[in-house]
């Protein structure tokens, strides 16, 4: 009987395609067979209560963050790599992150409500006015929130790791809405299956892992902050006024069961509690939002629970600072109070895309680069030197010959026919000097950020202004796709804020239906102001151009006007009377002055001359 042949099932590479399939090249992204991370990319990565289709994302929020702090050499080398080490990294992912963000927020951000310019017309709409309210009102809240400040930090992990989140909160003390940014790996919305991934998810969760800390006996745990819309549940029943279990509301539930909380009202056609919020007075609502804040320990999570489902015998729940639970409390607001800021549009995925992920390989390879040119750089200033002919020293204790010592002013003898040879590396450093340039240029190309926009070209370089505005003709269109994803976030974010003042009964914010409002950022590219203000002088003066539309020009060329009405106010209020015009001859105002010139004497006309002309 011949030998026994064993088949051996290997598994077949996978091709994996998703919002996150740029990062495959890298070995940490995929390094075992069902595809999951390096471990390298966090503990927390491999945690089991994590969802299956949020790990991805995480190990590419990592792997982005490395780039930006210079630390891809030092992730490489803990996932097995050990040369990478030595990997120069000089800061060019960040300094990419940073152009862009700064192209894209532009020099100024400035709260906006159509028809409010027109409040102090002489004739003014009451919408007008109220508009006008509304956009003084948002530019203090913003002030008083520190918007710009927030935005800063938002947006540069939206533009580094592709996503961004903002949470809105009410408070009390303060009599204003809270604005708070959260890192988006802390971000897991609940999107069902057959749902639009530009549509609002009804559930989201904000969850982190607190590591443990043996010192003060603190134990590894999860928090999870929970945000989910659902229907109004009634303040008592009859059969569970007792029950702490109670989660929900039957849709066919009895109406006379019901207990319809302070400000509810029982729909008698479905049974469900509805509500009138201030927004929408004329139109009852039978949702509601209800926040949970609580931790679990993970040796309480050994089961396979996910973030979606764990165990509430098991949580902790934190109260609030009026000792109220935060168990299903209900924030009396019909939206989740939750922003997700996307870096792209969408394009069947909820997720944004960081503006490195079409450049990381060029990123790799400039970092390479880099560090051979380093490595030549050290042959170049300390060069290799060879010497024939000459004996070194020998170390008495161990017998071997000393190392030669090389410094200036050094004098070595030689021996008839020694002679000294010293390898010269400078062609190769100008050789790498030049594919680091090569490099840098194609990544800013592909990235759509020209040479002049990252301060690398000389102003001198740049035959006309002409030229330089179809420059920057890629940088033009690559914001305004980013400024589009972003219009409606902005204008939902205001949104919420003037209905959690409504709902906290703040006086100067009235009820009913927000008024639309936008975030207008300011110009991204520079502008030639003199050549503005000059052409706006030639057409005002022609007649060609409005005040009013010159103003705005000026607005948008960076000048520091606030309100453009304002400011035709003022240049109206501080225009000197005109000089009377001068005066037409006519035929009669001629002949009349000719029988004066008759009737006067001759020493009046002109002495001598008019004596010779009288006599004439």
């Amino acid at each position: 009987m011949g030998p026994t042949r064993r088949m051996l099932l290997v598994g077949l590479p996978r091709f994996l395609t998703d919002a996150w399939s740029w990062l495959n090249y890298k070995p940490v992204m995929a390094s075992t067979y069902d595809g999951r991370p390096h471990r390298a990319l966090g503990p927390e990565i491999q945690a089991t209560w994590l969802p299956e289709e949020a790990v991805r994302r995480l190990a590419a929020y990592k792997l982005l963050a490395a780039y930006d702090s210079n630390q891809a050499g030092e992730l490489a080398a803990l996932a097995g790599n050990a040369e990478a080490a030595e990997r120069r990294e000089f800061g060019d992912p960040s300094s990419f992150v940073d152009t862009t963000l700064a192209h894209v927020l532009g020099k100024t951000q400035q709260i906006v409500v159509p028809g409010a310019e027109h409040a102090k017309d002489d004739e003014a709409t009451p919408e007008a006015v109220a508009a006008a309210a509304a956009q003084e009102r948002l530019r203090a809240w913003a002030e008083a929130e520190l918007l710009p400040l927030r935005m800063q930090a938002c947006e540069r992990k939206t533009v580094l790791l592709g996503d961004g989140v903002y949470l809105l909160a009410w408070d009390p003390t303060k009599g204003r809405a809270r604005l708070q940014t959260f890192d988006p790996g802390f971000y897991f919305p609940v999107i069902e299956d057959d749902a639009d991934p530009g549509d609002y998810p009804s559930r989201v969760h904000l969850a982190w892992e607190i590591p443990e800390d043996p010192k003060r006996g603190i134990k590894a745990r999860v928090r999870r902050i929970t945000y989910e819309l659902g229907p109004i549940e009634p303040a008592a029943r009859p059969e569970t006024a007792n029950s702490s279990s109670r989660q929900g509301i039957d849709a066919t539930a009895d109406a006379d069961a019901v207990m319809a909380g302070p400000g509810d009202a029982v729909d008698t056609a479905t049974g469900r509690i509805v509500r009138a919020y201030p927004w929408a007075p004329d139109k009852a609502s039978a949702v509601t939002c209800y926040l949970t804040d609580a931790d679990w320990f993970l040796e309480d999570l050994r089961n396979g629970q996910t973030l979606d489902d764990f165990p509430l015998d098991k949580a902790r729940f934190r109260e609030r600072a009026d000792g109220t639970t935060l168990d299903r409390l209900d924030l009396r607001i019909d939206f989740l109070p939750v922003v997700h800021i996307s870096n792209s549009i969408a394009d069947g995925e909820h997720f944004g895309q960081s503006s490195l992920a079409k450049v990381f390989q060029a990123l790799d390879e400039l970092a390479e680069t880099d560090t051979d040119s380093a490595r030549a750089s050290a042959t170049t200033g300390a060069p290799i030197i060879a010497l024939a002919g000459s004996h070194a020293e020998v170390d008495r204790v161990t017998g071997r010959p000393k190392p030669l010592d090389i410094a200036p002013g050094s004098v070595f003898q030689l021996a008839d026919g020694g002679r000294m040879d010293v390898l010269d590396t400078s062609s190769q450093l100008a050789e790498l000097r030049a594919r680091v340039e090569e490099l840098r240029e194609r990544a800013a190309v592909n990235a759509r950020l020209p040479a002049v926009s990252l301060g690398t070209v000389d102003p001198s370089d740049v035959p006309s202004g002409y030229a330089l505005q179809l420059s920057l003709g890629p940088l033009d269109s690559l914001i305004d796709a980013m400024r589009l994803a972003r219009a409606h976030k902005y204008t939902l974010l205001l949104k919420m804020v003037q209905r959690l003042h409504q709902a906290g009964q703040v006086e100067d914010w009235p009820a009913g239906p927000p008024l639309p409002a936008r975030l207008v950022f300011g110009p991204h590219t520079p502008t030639d102001r003199a050549a503005i203000l000059d052409e706006v002088i030639k057409g005002v003066s022609a007649g060609v151009l409005s005040l009013e539309t010159g103003i705005r020009m000026l607005q948008d060329a960076g000048y520091p006007i606030e309100d453009a009405r304002e400011e035709v106010e003022r240049i109206d209020a501080r225009r000197t009377p005109t000089s009377p015009e001068p005066h037409e001859s006519t035929a009669a105002d001629e002949e009349k002055q000719h029988e004066d010139e008759k009737d006067s004497p001759a020493d009046q006309r002109g002495g001598p001359q008019g004596d010779r002309a009288e006599a004439a």
